[in-house]
Order: C-alpha cells, then sequence, then structure tokens
C-alpha cells in the first residue's frame, strides 16, 4: 500500500460528497426499517416463519428484477432511476408508518409493502454501482470505492442499533425517520453532478440479448469472472453469520449480548480496514492481494470454528471482516474498470445477482452443515472449503493472480463478447 496525497482529492470532486451523503441516508434507513419490521411482524404473529416470509417478500422481487434493472440502467439516466427507485422506498416507508398508526394486524399489508420494497431495492443495486464510475474520474475510483464502503459501514453498524432505539419508543416513530431519510437522499441525489458517462452505443435489439449481455461480457473476461466467482464461492462456503447464535450460546456461552458483540466484530473490521483503504491505496500487485485476503478470510473462519475464548473468536471474525473488505475492494473496483460505462449497469446487475445469492444460500448451507455435521465441524468445513476455492481459483484464473496495478486493467473494446484466455 502506498499514500497518495494527489487523491486525497476525492471528496472535493463536484458530485461526490452529496452523493455519499445521499447513499449514506438511504443505507441509514434501509438498515432501520429492516430491524423495526421484522420486529413488528413478530411481536404481531410470534411464529418464527415469519421472519422467514419477512426476507423472501423482498428477495424475490430482487432476483427477478435485477438483470431488467440493469438493462435499463445502461440505457436511461442512471441517476433518475435512482431518484425514482428511493422514491418508491420512501412510499414504503410511508405506508409501514401509517399501517404502524393504525395499529394493522394482519401481517399481509406488511408482506405486501416489502414486495414493492424489494421491487424498488432491485433497482437501486445496479444503478448505485454504475452511477459512481460516471461520478468521479478514472484515477480516483478505487479511493471512491473505498470511502464508499467504509462509510456504508457505519450505516450498517449503526442502523440496526439506531433501529432498535428507536422501535423501543415506537415502530411509527422509526418509520418516520427512514422516510425522513428517504427524503433527505431523495433532495441530495440531484447535487450528485455526473461529469464522466460514457457515450451511448448501440444496444441489441431484443430484450433476451439485453438482459443476457452482462452475463456474456462477465464470461468474455476472466479478470471479472474470477473475482466475482472467488467472492461468491468464498462467501458461500466460508461464512459463519448463520453460526454466531449457536456459538455464542453454546459454545462461547456469553449470551445475547456476547451475540451482539460477535455480529459487530466483523463489520468493525470492515470498517476499519475500509479507513485504511480510504487513506492507503492498494497501488501494486492487487490481483495476489485479493486471493490473500481470501484466504485469511478462511485461516480467520478455522480460528473462530475452534476458538472456545471469546476474545479469541472476536478477533478472529474482526480479521474475517477486515479480509472481506479488502476482497469486496479489490473486486469492485477491477470490475468497474474492466467493464465499459455502457454494460456497467448489467454487469453490476450479475454481481448483485450472484454476491446476494451467495448471501442467502451460504446462511443455509452453514445451518444445514450444522444439523448434519454439528456446529464446529460446519464452521471448519467453510473455513477449509475457503481455502481450496482460494487455491483453485488461483490456478484456474491466472491472469487475475496476474493483475499488478488496478491502472493496468481496461475495458474490453471491440470484441467484448470474444472469450479471452484465463
Amino acid at each position: 500500500m502506498s499514500s497518495d496525497p494527489g487523491s486525497t482529492t476525492v471528496l472535493q470532486q463536484q458530485g461526490f460528497l452529496p452523493f455519499l451523503t445521499a447513499r449514506l441516508a438511504a443505507v441509514f434507513a434501509m438498515q432501520i426499517q429492516a430491524v423495526v419490521v421484522a420486529w413488528q411482524v413478530y411481536d404481531l404473529t410470534r411464529q418464527p416463519l415469519a421472519l422467514a416470509y419477512v426476507g423472501l417478500a423482498q428477495f424475490i422481487p430482487m432476483l427477478l428484477l435485477l438483470l431488467p434493472a440493469g438493462d435499463l440502467a445502461d440505457r436511461h439516466s442512471r441517476k433518475k432511476i435512482l431518484w425514482l427507485s428511493w422514491a418508491v422506498q420512501g412510499l414504503c416507508s410511508a405506508l409501514l408508518l401509517g399501517l404502524s398508526l393504525n395499529e394493522t394486524p394482519d401481517v399481509r399489508h406488511y408482506y405486501a409493502v416489502l414486495v414493492l420494497f424489494g421491487c424498488a431495492r432491485a433497482f437501486t443495486g445496479p444503478t448505485l454501482q454504475s452511477l459512481l464510475p460516471q461520478i468521479v474520474p478514472r484515477a480516483q475510483l478505487a479511493r471512491a470505492i473505498a470511502v464508499n464502503s467504509m462509510i456504508m459501514k457505519i450505516a450498517v453498524i449503526g442502523g440496526p442499533l439506531l433501529g432498535g432505539i428507536l422501535y423501543a419508543l415506537g415502530g411509527s416513530l422509526a418509520y418516520a425517520v427512514c422516510l425522513g431519510c428517504f427524503l433527505l437522499a431523495l433532495a441530495l441525489l440531484p447535487m450528485a453532478r455526473v461529469r464522466f458517462a460514457g457515450g451511448a452505443r448501440p444496444l441489441e435489439a431484443t430484450a433476451w440479448r439485453r438482459f443476457t449481455a452482462g452475463i456474456g461480457y462477465i464470461r468474455s473476461r476472466p479478470i471479472i469472472l474470477g473475482a466475482i466467482s472467488l467472492d461468491l464461492f468464498a462467501v458461500l462456503l466460508g461464512g459463519v453469520v448463520a453460526l454466531l447464535p449457536i456459538y455464542a450460546q453454546e459454545v462461547l456461552m456469553v449470551g445475547p449480548e456476547g451475540l451482539g458483540a460477535l455480529r459487530s466484530a466483523i463489520a468493525i473490521g470492515a470498517l476499519l480496514m475500509g479507513m485504511v483503504l480510504s487513506t492507503w491505496s492498494l497501488s501494486r500487485r492487487v490481483g495476489p492481494a485479493m486471493f490473500v485476503a481470501v484466504m485469511v478470510f478462511g485461516v480467520a473462519n478455522l480460528v473462530f470454528a475452534f476458538s472456545t475464548l471469546f476474545w479469541l473468536s472476536f478477533t478472529a471474525l474482526l480479521v474475517a471482516g477486515a479480509a472481506d473488505m479488502i476482497s469486496v475492494y479489490v473486486r469492485s473496483t477491477l470490475i468497474q474498470l474492466a467493464t465499459p460505462d455502457e454494460m456497467r449497469g448489467r454487469v453490476s446487475a450479475v454481481n448483485m445477482l450472484f454476491i446476494g445469492s451467495s448471501n442467502e444460500l451460504g446462511e443455509f448451507r452453514a445451518g444445514t452443515s450444522a444439523a448434519w455435521f454439528g456446529t464446529v465441524p460446519a464452521a471448519v468445513i467453510g473455513g477449509v472449503a475457503t481455502l481450496a476455492v482460494a487455491g483453485t481459483w488461483m490456478w484456474g484464473f491466472r491472469s487475475l493472480l496476474r493483475v499488478d496495478r488496478f491502472s493496468d486493467v481496461e475495458p474490453a473494446t471491440g470484441s467484448a463478447h470474444r472469450r479471452q484466455p484465463a
């Protein structure tokens, strides 16, 4: 890593600070709302299965709409799409506020609002990721991604905590705060000046060809395919978040307070590493750095798997969060730099589809493995599998391993869909 004083001016880029503040407000709203609506639905039903439906109501529409959302982001103004998406999410907060004020006992109304919320979120993800390179110059994109990731971790850590406090004061107040955050985001976003948008190019004639163009481009670029699939399988096979309640209760004997600390350790590690990356840029051997980060992630999860000491488990998760931040930072930067502007929406949509699915399926994998083999063996298997994936990908995606500087990565031109050697 090296400190580059010239690149510290990323916050002075016209439009970046309003974009960052708007996104922070929107993420705070989403994090608060996620906690409050889950607790409220459970309070109304007292059925654990109802919580599964809360997640399902949002995940299914996102899964179905991500690819069309990416196509739309490549054909129209990304800033306008993002504004409309946040507006619909703000409407959902207003609807939840109304349901809470009316003390509606039927949870189906909440599920209906969450389906609409999931539809809006499908358009938020790929638009956000593909809009940032239009706001900051290419030379400062890596630092902008690091700053953006660090700031978002603040919302991920503080949002649920604030949501719990607000819910204790009243669910209606929490939804009102969410609505206020979305309104703030809508007010700030127009100030995010788009200065680096690529020129429009002819798109495929049929909707199906447009939707699948992102997949085709990723397949043609081993660097992107390797980065996405490495992160996907590392999270799918190595994640331990779903096992934390069992570890807290049966292995570490720390109770709910300890569980909260364990869950926060991953985010705190990521936040601290984000602060480092936003100050000291990763200037050389970025490809090897991603593989090392994934291997450190696997080793840290192995330490956690065998640990019976709370402080050691907390430290292991802290290291795992920091390593994951390096992996996310490198992956996100490589994807943006290796993708032409007119393809970023669709490529980002595929990336979100894979990564989002790995999070959901990873928790399912961890839970079923714990049921079949036991909690500790399940965690051990995940850590070993992560190391095996890293080793296999180093051999299978040598072009990713050979990436030295971010500036070495360029979008494919002309033969964008012709497969390149790994």
